[in-house]
């Protein structure tokens, strides 16, 4: 039964994982940097227009010949690059965190592309839409350090056809949020929308650009999450989605640039009235950029604000921000995330207490991690060990019953829970202990691949805990090592044709499933394994002590006489 149980639990980790990291899409040509394959519309799409109107277009400051300028904002975390014309966020070089891409050998992860979108404005009076991409904005300053205290940096600009517009960025120190306010003059008392940019996309800074594709998107929360992949969309078609929103974010795998809502008081008013989303890469089978762009109503007194947050998908920060916007970076299948996560927050917890307080690096945190695990359900595996050696010992029993009553279920079953009752032995007591490390193993899986504070972490010929080994050196030890503990396993036991495959089977079928997984799992399992072998050893020895000083097995129950 507890080998039925194992390869149940291991084909469903296949289906559940092999079908997202497996069978993944053939790599795609790099994408052009900076050429747009799809020209964006030329006016932001009228997220809240009355149904069938048509928006007319009105002006702005005309730009010609006006340079374009480029504001700086740096602190010990970040780089941002604001552009003066539209206001546009045009950089963001996150210091801490370098590139993993191949042509950018040491240099810092660049998440946003020079053209991008982010935080370009229009407005939207009535049925009017005004543009504010080309709008020429005046800076209080051209570079800004970031202190102890924060920064301030305030924008102006004309307009044709209202007063003007103001915008004021506050910058937190030793964090990534921003605090944006701005106000409108001159809007009268039927208020305005202001329409947000957020496309295209985040850059890639990652090695593996087929599973960067895979991870971008636009993410956004209202009483739930929902996201909706670059990948799944098709060139040219155009998602909209229904606020109002908590927050709405473009995120990649590991980082993410978002829009967030003041509002804690769970009404409309200060959140985001909708998104719309269209696939503009048509360089790729499937697109990697989409034009972006979200709204925000602006009251009778023309005043408004919001937060940004630009930068990476550290769990505690996300967290601390509130919102549920931890839900950029789930771990686990949406079914699977009450059991998964706390788990997962866990081990990425004692993971990077480890790296931080203690001073180890992740890999030999996790070899200390594997190691801890095994000795917590130490006496949970010997009273699950123990258990199995008392199934074994009445199996001969338990056949002669099978075979007498095969034709009888339930007198079948009624004769094997009196066996079970006579000898004091539970046939489930086995599985339990066997179960609980794999929600771990799950957990970890999540961890790997959506932990921030992993990616590019070195141990040993390991350039990238994150990745999987280049020299698969450490699934074949994984192998390896679970075939030495199920063989360890089987000493003192009668041959078995079933047991005989097991040992083979299994090592093989999970070299397969890991053999592309991230190298801090294969790590990790394998650790477990080693860890295991005393423990299965003294079992063992333990089985064939008791063996050679039993009496014989009790004799076949025979039929009853009728």
């Amino acid at each position: 039964m507890d080998r039925r149980f194992i390869l149940a639990i291991v084909l469903m980790m296949v289906v559940l994982v092999v079908p997202s990291l497996v069978l993944k899409r053939p790599p795609r040509a790099p994408a052009r940097p900076t050429v747009t394959a799809v020209s964006p519309p030329a006016a932001p799409p009228t997220l809240d227009a009355p149904a069938g109107t048509r928006p007319t277009r009105l002006t702005a400051e005309s730009t010609d010949g006006v340079a374009d300028d480029t504001v700086q904002v740096v602190s010990s975390l970040y780089r941002y690059a604001f552009s003066t014309r539209g206001g546009r966020m045009v950089g963001a070089e996150m210091t801490t965190y370098r590139s993993m891409r191949k042509d950018e050998p040491g240099q810092s992860a660049q998440i946003l592309d020079p053209n991008s979108d982010f935080m370009a404005l229009a407005l939207l009076i009535g049925r009017d839409t005004l543009p504010l991409k080309n709008l020429v904005f005046h800076p209080s300053t051209k570079d800004l350090q970031v202190g102890k205290d924060g920064a301030q940096l305030s924008w102006q600009a004309p307009l044709d056809s209202l007063s003007g517009i103001s915008l004021t960025y506050r910058f937190v120190p030793d964090n990534y949020r921003i605090a944006v306010s701005g106000r409108l003059t001159g809007v009268g008392p039927a208020g305005a929308t202001l329409l947000i940019g957020m496309g295209p996309g985040l850059r890639n800074t990652e090695a593996d650009s087929t599973e960067f594709a895979r991870e971008l998107g636009v993410v956004t929360r209202d009483t739930r999450s929902q996201l909706v992949n670059f990948s799944r969309m098709k060139p040219g078609e155009l998602k909209s989605l229904s606020g109002p929103f908590q927050w709405v974010a473009v995120k990649a795998k590991y980082f993410v640039a978002a829009v967030i809502s003041p509002d804690t008081g769970g009404v409309g008013l200060g959140r985001f009235g909708g998104v719309q989303a269209m696939a503009t890469d048509r360089v790729h089978r499937t697109p990697e950029t989409a034009d972006v762009w979200t709204s925000l109503t602006v009251g009778s007194d023309g005043g408004f604000d919001f937060g940004l947050y630009v930068g990476p998908m550290e769990y505690p920060r996300l967290r601390a921000i509130g919102h549920e916007f931890d839900d950029n970076n789930p771990y686990g299948w949406a079914w699977l995330r009450p059991v998964i996560r706390p788990v997962a927050v866990g081990a990425r917890w004692l993971l990077v207490w480890l790296h931080e307080k203690v001073g180890l690096a992740y890999g030999l945190g996790l070899v200390v991690f594997g190691v801890l695990i095994r000795l917590v359900l130490w006496p949970l595996n010997q009273k699950a060990m123990r258990a199995s050696m008392a199934m074994q010992a009445i199996q001969p029993v338990l056949k002669d019953i099978q075979d007498r009553h095969q034709k009888d279920p339930q007198r079948l079953q009624q004769e094997m829970f009196k066996v079970y009752k006579e000898n004091s032995v539970n046939p489930f007591s086995g599985c339990w202990p066997v179960l609980l490390p794999w929600p771990i193993l799950i957990a970890l899986f999540f961890v790997f691949q959506n932990s921030i504070e992993l990616r590019g972490q070195a141990f040993l010929w390991i350039p990238d805990l994150s990745r999987p080994d280049p020299l698969y050196i450490i699934p074949v030890l994984m192998a390896v090592s679970m075939f030495g503990v199920t063989k360890i396993g089987q000493l003192g036991l009668p041959p078995n044709p079933q047991t005989k495959m097991m040992l083979y089977f299994m090592p093989i079928m999970m070299l397969v499933l890991f053999l592309r997984f991230a190298s801090g799992l294969n790590l990790y399992y394998a650790v477990q394994n080693l860890a295991s072998i005393p423990q299965q050893w003294l079992v063992a020895k333990e089985r064939m002590r008791r063996a050679a000083s039993a009496t014989p097995p009790p004799a076949p129950l025979r039929n009853p006489k009728r």
